[in-house]
């Protein structure tokens, strides 16, 4: 079967198509502007690919057999998908002002997104972006009054889901991260609960990954901590850490490019129960724009890349 659709060609199904909308060979000829021998010879063509004959000459023109009849609604809506699809690159392009309206979270925000607009803009798309980056509930609000095409970010908590529809791009844990030669790194093995003695930064009570936080800290018997600072910005904790011995208790995706090249280590502290799914929330009750569509293929093309890809290392796909 795989090798007879692929001999079938789309000047076939035109060809097809026109003789039985227009009843005869030569009516087919005239609507395609090839002569009637050329509509002959495809349609024959057609026919020794599926076997059967589709259609009977005769004096009265040109009639579908049983076959035909069959195949006709298939070809149809073939051609007729097609064009659909010509006409939504078409309105991409002609409606160029369309901005593809995107809402990150912050653990994406900075790394991930970025390197999605490029493959996005990779692939000829011309349409503006706009990123607004923010707390889940707040970006969820805006996806529903339509003020948002997507959000990109970690799964929201069931009832915060309702009537969206999540699509999983992939998982990443929550990491402890502190500055190149912080004295913690010197501790091995590493008692978690040695990271009271430092500052820590930590989500706020409103992010996404807080539950998995306090669910870490649980588990690692880390109780008060006497410096606790919360904040959801990545360039304030990224500050901090830089210039303090500050613990930063956050999201890989955030941290992966300075982990990537030194700037930050990872303290050596188990956090694989951190690990949560990170994804695209869409409405399913409205259809997607064509440049939406284009940066929603961007996204996952990026997100199959792994962390590095998605941290900004190498070229678009």
């Amino acid at each position: 079967m795989d090798k007879v659709n692929r001999r079938i060609k789309l000047r076939h199904l035109r060809c097809f198509h026109a003789v039985a909308r227009q009843g005869s060979l030569a009516g087919a000829a005239a609507a395609l502007a090839l002569t009637q021998p050329a509509v002959t010879k495809t349609l024959q063509d057609l026919e020794a690919i599926l076997g059967v004959r589709l259609v009977e000459r005769g004096r009265k023109g040109a009639e579908l057999t049983a076959h035909g009849r069959v195949f006709l609604p298939r070809a149809a809506a073939c051609l007729g998908e097609l064009e659909r699809a010509v006409t939504s690159v078409s309105r991409s392009r002609e409606r160029a002002e369309w901005t593809v309206r995107i809402g990150a979270l912050p653990t994406v925000a900075a790394g991930f997104v970025p390197v999605a607009i490029r493959a996005f803009r990779a692939e000829g798309a011309t349409a503006p972006v706009r990123v607004v980056a923010g707390p889940n509930l707040h970006l969820l609000g805006e996806l529903r009054e339509d003020r948002l095409d997507l959000v990109v970010g970690r799964l929201a908590a069931p009832e915060a889901m309702g009537d969206l529809a999540f699509l999983h791009l992939y998982s990443e844990p929550v990491r402890l991260v502190v500055r190149a030669g912080h004295p913690l790194l010197a501790q091995v093995p590493l008692e978690p609960g040695r990271i009271a003695d430092y500052p820590v930064i930590l989500p706020d009570a409103d992010a996404v990954i807080r539950p998995s936080v306090e669910r870490l800290l649980i588990a690692h018997g880390i109780g008060e901590l006497p410096e606790r600072i919360e904040s959801v910005s990545t360039s304030f904790g990224r500050a901090v850490v830089l210039d303090s011995e500050a613990v930063w208790i956050i999201s890989e995706g955030v941290v992966a490019r300075d982990l990537a090249d030194g700037t930050f280590v990872a303290l050596a502290i188990d956090t694989a129960d951190t690990s949560g799914p990170v994804g695209l929330t869409t409405r399913p009750d409205l259809p997607l724009r064509p440049g939406v569509e284009l940066m929603i293929d961007a996204i996952r093309r990026v997100a199959r890349r792994g962390p590095r890809g998605r941290a900004g290392r190498g070229a678009p796909d």
